[in-house]
């Protein structure tokens, strides 16, 4: 139990630690970089927040044909949080991904016949969108045990307007456009060390049994463990980067080479080049490897150290572990040996029924959700104009957000539920210092 502070506690991304607490606090970058890496960041940069448009044209070509966002930037809002959608309407930062049971043979999901992995809800001229996806919410009450009121609200997602008929046994789960800060500290941390908080099937008896995704590297041509996504089911920032610009923009590129209408009755048979060189498509990537982590607030603060203190008696940092140590890298010494306070464990745990999608990623199942990282979580109302969290924003705010929680987490909830109004006051405003 930490019962005080120490000055690392401010320093959330080790030496990459900045301190922008406003509208911008996401979108800094590593205050180490000079010169031509400092170059390359800003390429990155300016190609996350491009406007892409239909070919031909002589700037930012290739968008679609079928395509969810015209750039990086519109989803990922300020590099934070995407907008969720009011009842009975859309969000171009949230989408849907979609399969047919079953894997293929590297162990994903299984492309829909005529639909890919995603929804695609927009398109160029001349030709139709996959669908369009709109979103309502009911609403049910609880009560914390003091007998305060609280309400949820949970989506149902209705899929209109299909340009062929969708298969009844489509699997489908919803995303939520996430913060990208931070990411190459997270891809810094070796595996050995993600690993040593697996607990797959509770040996300790703590009722918590985190595993890791292990899925297909398409660069490497291997299976390696996964990191990113809601699910863990990506291994790589470039193959992050990459499935983004194809999946969500149309853009073709060196790891996904075909047009996202491909196999379709739309797709257009031309052998085109790559729409998105090799050059700017590591630009990006080494943009989003090298953003900052903004510092943390009021660690002096007696209600956050409380807070703290809470959090880990409820068994909040049994999956939310707080830190781990980046690898030591001589190539590229910013990421090197930093202790890092992601809070955490990249790892998958069932979050029960309530928040289960339709769909397993590789190892993960329907209620297996990776472990979101918390740090600048308190600035989200300052980087995006709202607190909207979880995989298809549903969560208004952190509370909401915590007493979503289930399966695994159920413990933690309770505690949670259970805590006085000062205690849950005091562990919200240390989650909000983060």
């Amino acid at each position: 139990m930490i019962e005080s502070y120490d000055e690392s506690d401010w320093l959330a991304g080790g030496k990459q630690t900045v301190y922008d607490h406003g509208s911008g606090a996401y979108g800094e970058a590593f205050p180490t970089l000079s010169g031509e890496l400092s170059t390359t960041h800003n390429t990155g940069d300016l190609m996350f927040s491009s406007t892409f448009v239909t070919a031909p044209a002589p700037k930012n070509s290739g968008l679609g044909p079928i395509f969810n966002a015209v750039s990086c930037a519109s989803c990922h809002i300020n590099d934070g949080r995407g907008d969720a959608p009011a009842d009975g309407g859309s969000s171009a930062s949230l989408f849907l991904k979609v399969s047919e049971p079953g894997q293929d043979e590297h162990g994903a999901p299984l492309n829909v016949p005529g639909f890919g992995s995603q929804l695609q809800t927009k398109a160029i001229f001349g030709t139709q969108p996959e669908a369009t996806v709109t979103v309502s919410y009911t609403y049910e009450t609880g009560y914390f045990q003091d007998g305060t009121s609280y309400e949820l609200r949970k989506p149902t997602f209705s899929i209109n307007n299909t340009y062929i008929l969708l298969p009844v046994s489509t699997l489908i789960s919803p995303r939520f456009a996430r913060p990208v800060f931070g990411l190459g500290l997270l891809e810094a941390i070796p595996e050995w060390e993600i690993l040593s908080h697996e607990d797959t099937y509770d040996s300790n008896g703590d009722g918590i049994s985190g595993k890791a995704n292990y899925v297909w590297n398409i660069k490497e041509q291997k299976t390696s463990i996964g990191r990113f996504g809601w699910k863990a089911g990506v291994p790589s920032l470039m193959q992050q980067i990459a499935a983004a610009f194809s999946q969500d923009i149309g853009l073709t590129n060196m790891i996904f080479p075909s047009e996202t209408s491909f196999n379709q009755s739309q797709y257009d048979h031309l052998n085109d080049e790559k729409e998105l060189s090799d050059s700017l498509l590591y630009a990006t990537v080494f943009y989003m490897k090298t953003l900052a982590v903004p510092a943390r607030r009021d660690v002096q603060d007696p209600d956050v150290i409380r807070g703290r203190q809470l959090f880990g008696s409820a068994t909040c940092i049994n999956c939310h572990v707080p830190n781990h140590r980046t690898a030591v890298n001589v190539a590229f010494p910013d990421i090197s040996n930093q202790m890092i306070y992601p809070y955490s464990d990249l790892l998958l745990h069932d979050m029960g029924s309530n928040l289960a999608d339709t769909r397993p990623e590789y190892l993960a199942f329907e209620t297996e959700w990776r472990t979101p990282p918390l740090w600048g979580i308190g600035l989200s109302q300052a980087v995006n104009n709202h607190s909207y969290f979880l995989h298809d924003g549903r969560a208004r705010n952190i509370t909401e957000a915590i007493l979503w929680h289930g399966g695994e987490a159920i413990i933690a909830r309770e505690n949670f539920r259970k805590m006085s109004a000062a205690d849950r006051a005091a562990l919200l405003k240390f989650l909000n210092s983060l």
